[in-house]
């Protein structure tokens, strides 16, 4: 059966909409600047037919605000979009692409490489090699990133935790980036050293796309939140001893610090393509459906939504898959912002999957339970069903390989107007407290199936 997504009706504050606009210009500036193939922030109106179109194309949709579609259009998307006959204006009239004074493709893409290799980590001098086990590490906390945690900081956390809770918490490395930054996963059991066959396994993945900071955020609280109560929290307790789970706060390290400390709204990891374009996006990099189309991925390897030259091409897809072959896992999860959604296969096409019955019977249990923490409505349902189609997605391949349920959280906020990918720092806890009731749930789930 199809789903109806639920959406909340809400109102914005004068402060919210200047900070909205300052944010918004100031970055679609610096985004013509940094990147030549992305070149500008469109916006189309948001009529049935624009809307019928556009799901026909792949596209880097930023939000759906007050009957307007904003987009990140490279020169060929614009070419696309005039094409199909949709009119589309730029969020800033001085940053046409068309511009005489515009920078030419391959002057900016040297700027791009430059700032890249600048950025590249270097295992030595960063931290005097990798971090482990037992090791004390050093607080890197940034005034750039605020609240929100660099790759670092993530690394100085899990181990923390590790080292606090050795019973219930192991650090895995399962991967390392193209940048050499490792790619970390926590499991949490109560006789953690042990591989216990027996047990509901669930995986819960933060930070596929890179702008999508508050992703990282909720998966690293959920862990502190399952070890730090364990021993005055009998349910919690009750879960983690029946249970392993597993937990990836952040999946694409180096696309993270790209975002830090260059440019804020980059998507995809930071893969050299070798043709003067950067980054593949590591949600359209999975085995299932990979490349079935092009609306759903791109073959263009400039574009936002580039699935890359095969599927698993991309370290971080690749420790996800090599995770599972040596696990069980019952659910997965997977955190992006923004839309404030709870999402699930197929996201491929708009039919419904085998599974269509529980898992909408699933998404709404898990929005009923973050809407009783702070009155923030969740919508849900099926992904195909949106205003795009997805291929090569991490839900759909976990549900189409592993016949388990998978969902995509998209958190808050609704749209642009409260922050888009730039959630305050003070929304950061509320965010994390609604999500913890609907991550026990899912826990709950796996135990009882």
């Amino acid at each position: 059966m199809k789903s109806t997504f639920i959406v909340k009706d809400i109102g914005m504050t004068k402060s919210k909409i200047i900070a909205f606009f300052i944010c918004f210009f100031v970055f679609g500036l610096y985004l013509t600047a940094q990147n030549a193939w992305l070149n500008t922030i469109v916006w189309v109106e948001k009529s049935p037919q624009n809307v019928e179109k556009l799901k026909t194309m792949c596209l880097d949709v930023l939000m759906d605000w007050e009957d307007k579609i904003w987009i990140v259009a490279s020169l060929e998307d614009l070419d696309t979009l005039k094409a199909a006959g949709i009119l589309y204006s730029y969020a800033d009239v001085g940053n046409d692409p068309n511009d005489d004074n515009a920078a030419d493709d391959e002057g900016e893409s040297d700027r791009i490489k430059e700032n890249k290799n600048e950025n590249t980590f270097d295992a030595k001098s960063e931290s005097g090699n990798s971090l482990h086990s037992g090791q004390e590490p050093a607080s890197v906390q940034t005034s750039i990133n605020g609240a929100f945690h660099s790759y670092r900081e993530v690394e100085t956390e899990v181990y923390a935790l590790e080292a606090a809770h050795p019973d219930l918490v192991q650090v895995k490395i399962i991967g390392r980036s193209l940048e050499m930054r490792n790619i970390y996963a926590l499991k949490i059991s109560d006789n953690v050293q042990a591989d216990e066959g027996g047990e509901a396994e669930v995986l819960i993945t933060g930070c596929h796309h890179a702008r999508e900071w508050i992703s990282v955020e909720v998966p690293l609280y959920v862990a502190k939140h399952l070890v730090e109560n364990y021993a005055t929290d009998s349910h919690i307790r009750d879960l983690v001893d029946r249970s392993q789970v597993w937990i990836i706060p952040l999946l694409n390290p180096d696309g993270l610090e790209y975002t830090i400390h260059f440019y804020r709204y980059w998507r995809k990891n930071m893969r050299d393509n070798g043709n003067r374009t950067y980054g593949v996006d590591p949600n359209r990099n999975y085995d299932y459906k990979w490349g079935i189309d092009n609306e759903g991925s791109s073959q263009e390897s400039f574009s936002y939504v580039y699935r890359g030259p095969a599927p698993f091409s991309e370290p971080e897809t690749q420790a996800i898959k090599d995770l599972f072959a040596e696990r069980n896992f019952k659910v997965a999860i997977n955190y992006h912002n923004y839309s404030q959604v709870i999402i699930y296969p197929w996201g491929y096409t708009n039919e419904p999957s085998e599974l269509d019955v529980l898992l909408e019977e699933m998404a709404g249990e898990m929005a009923a339970r973050m809407e009783r923490v702070n009155g923030r409505v969740y919508g849900y349902g099926q992904a195909g069903n949106q205003l795009y189609v997805t291929n090569g997605g991490a839900s759909d391949w976990a549900l189409g390989v592993y016949g388990i349920p998978a969902f995509t959280i998209e958190l808050p906020p609704v749209d642009q107007q409260y922050g888009g990918f730039y959630n305050p720092e003070e929304d950061i806890q509320s965010i994390v407290r609604e999500n913890i009731p609907a991550m026990l749930y899912v826990i709950e789930w796996a135990i009882a199936n």
